[in-house]
């Protein structure tokens, strides 16, 4: 019988005894962004079409967006048609009521000039009798222009040309007026100084005030003409909206048919009524707004300014040929090596401009009543050009006075003749005026409610299609 040994040494053979290592406690990992590069944050709209996509891969999501996008088409075609007919509408307005009108006043200071300068010497012309008559008309003439100037000035921009201008003008007229009662003065007393007066003042008229008022004319009918240019331009952005929102209520409506086999989407089906009368309404005022402008322009603006240059030409002729006995031939002109009496030459030419002026008015004037004036005006002038013929041949031979009768006599005088002229002129233009008044009158207000009809349409529209979209949705729920 054996015993384990009672001794406490090792067995032989045994190592000595390692005590173990204290055990490791576990390590938390580092976060990921600490052990690798940071992704790049993604912007609000890449998010943005990833939700659009996502949602895109169902029919819900599909119909969200097609409801979207129709009503935002019928929303814009909406806005931009108010905006574009809004635009138009008020430029029509600015024709009939602002830049027509300020371009006729123009002319009427300009007329009312050359009128009283006309009417001046007329009354120099009769000595120191001057008629109660040829006086009033010098002072009326002289009113309208210095209200004429008035309107301009408080229609005029800041800083303009035009403003310039009528400053130019208003600083002249006083000085006009003041050369004209000295020349008046002077003739009442028989001294021939007074003819250097009346002359000396139709020089500051014919160089000075005149070609400023020829300037105002010009510029606003520039404004006018201007106006008319955004007025009648077709709004294509309008008409291309409108008719993109109709292909893609189209397009949706023939996908719906697709789908569920029903004919009719009432709310896509309203949506297209309430876009397709926006369009209609745009195209249909548009196209007569456009047509009565058009035609107020033909038949009215152009012929306007042919009948104001008319006119305007006959006062300077009526004009030359007085100044032409003031002066007495103490005024001359030498062309192509020829002398002229300087009156007498520009008589010749004012003439011929009033000739080609009734031409012109008579071929642009559409109706009898426009006709028959400037006719009647064309019969008259044949006859002045006689009469001043045997007024001129009588001043050539020296004998004065047989010449001064057949220019301002009560009886066969070429101031008949003048009359004449004017009257028929001026209700050529009194009718022209009318004619321009009802067509831009028509064009103006064909677009008439066109601008919030639009917009409250194009609001119902994009409700029904939502609505539309709506119903189609619901079948989902």
């Amino acid at each position: 019988m054996t015993h384990p040994p009672k001794s406490s040494a090792a067995p032989p053979g045994a190592g000595p005894v390692v005590p173990a290592a204290p055990a490791v406690p576990p390590q938390r990992g580092r976060p990921a962004s600490e052990t690798s590069p940071p992704a790049a944050r993604r912007s609000a709209f890449a998010e943005g079409v990833d939700v659009v996509r996502a949602a895109a891969t169902t029919e819900p999501g599909r119909l969200r967006i097609i409801g979207a996008v129709l009503a935002l088409l019928v929303v814009a075609f909406g806005a931009v048609t108010a905006w574009q007919s809004s635009e138009r509408a008020s430029a029509a307005d600015d024709v009939l009521h602002r830049s027509q009108p300020l371009s006729s006043g123009a002319a009427d200071i300009y007329r009312s000039l050359a009128d009283a300068n006309t009417a001046a010497s007329s009354g120099f012309l009769a000595g120191g009798q001057e008629t109660a008559a040829s006086r009033d008309r010098y002072e009326k003439d002289i009113r309208t222009a210095a209200s004429g100037l008035v309107t301009a000035a408080a229609n005029a921009e800041p800083g303009s040309p035009s403003e310039a201008t009528i400053a130019r003008l208003n600083r002249l007229l006083p000085e006009y007026k003041g050369l004209i009662e000295r020349a008046r003065t002077y003739n009442r007393q028989g001294y021939p100084v007074g003819g250097a007066y009346l002359r000396y003042a139709n020089e500051k008229m014919q160089t000075d005030m005149l070609p400023a008022a020829e300037d105002l004319y010009t510029t606003e009918n520039r404004r006018l003409n201007a106006d008319y240019g955004d007025a009648t331009p077709y709004p294509w952005a309008a008409i291309a909206l409108g008719v993109l929102a109709l292909a893609a209520l189209a397009w949706a409506q023939h996908r719906s048919y697709r789908q569920t086999n029903r004919v009719l989407n009432h709310g896509l089906v309203a949506a297209t009524a309430a876009t397709t009368v926006v369009l209609l309404w745009l195209l249909t005022g548009h196209t007569l707004a456009r047509s009565g402008l058009d035609g107020s322009y033909d038949h009215g603006v152009r012929s306007l300014n042919v009948l104001h240059d008319a006119r305007i030409a006959s006062l300077k002729a009526r004009g030359n040929e007085n100044l032409s006995l003031v002066a007495r031939g103490a005024e001359s002109r030498t062309v192509d090596g020829k002398a002229y009496d300087a009156y007498y030459y520009d008589f010749d030419e004012d003439l011929t401009v009033l000739g080609k002026g009734l031409t012109e008015a008579g071929r642009l004037a559409d109706d009898r009543a426009g006709t028959a004036p400037v006719k009647a005006a064309e019969a008259s002038m044949t006859v002045w050009k006689q009469r001043h013929t045997a007024a001129r041949t009588e001043d050539e031979n020296g004998n004065y006075q047989q010449a001064l009768d057949k220019v301002i006599g009560t009886k066969d005088a070429t101031g008949e003749c003048f009359d004449s002229v004017d009257s028929n002129l001026r209700h050529a233009i009194a009718h022209e005026q009318a004619e321009f008044q009802q067509a831009a009158g028509d064009g103006r207000d064909a677009m008439t409610g066109l601008p919030v009809g639009t917009a409250v349409l194009a609001v119902l529209g994009a409700a029904a299609a939502l609505a539309g979209i709506g119903r189609r949705l619901s079948e989902y729920r």
